[in-house]
């Protein structure tokens, strides 16, 4: 499923800022305020409050993007066992 590109018009910042700010938000569990310190010891200066507006505005895309697919009948995982491996029991 593709999904539309995320317009950035009209934003004081690049696009690879509030992307890697929302990003930070929705990819781990941080606070506003925590996101504005991350970015602020990068160099970049902006307010928890911008963040809260960046996620209200692109945060659905970018959950949508972040989602895990669901797993399939058809994915399978293999355990092998190597030769040199010892069986401690």
């Amino acid at each position: 499923m593709n999904l539309p590109p995320v317009s950035y018009k009209r934003h004081r910042f690049p696009p690879e800022i509030i992307a890697h700010a929302v990003w930070l938000y929705f990819r781990f569990p941080l606070s506003l305020r925590l996101v504005e310190e991350m970015l602020l010891e990068r160099g970049i200066v902006v307010s928890y409050e911008t963040v809260r507006c960046w996620i209200r505005k692109f945060g659905g895309d970018y959950a949508q993007r972040l989602k895990r697919k669901t797993p399939s009948r058809r994915d399978i995982w293999r355990l092998e066992r190597h030769e040199g491996a010892k069986e401690e029991l």
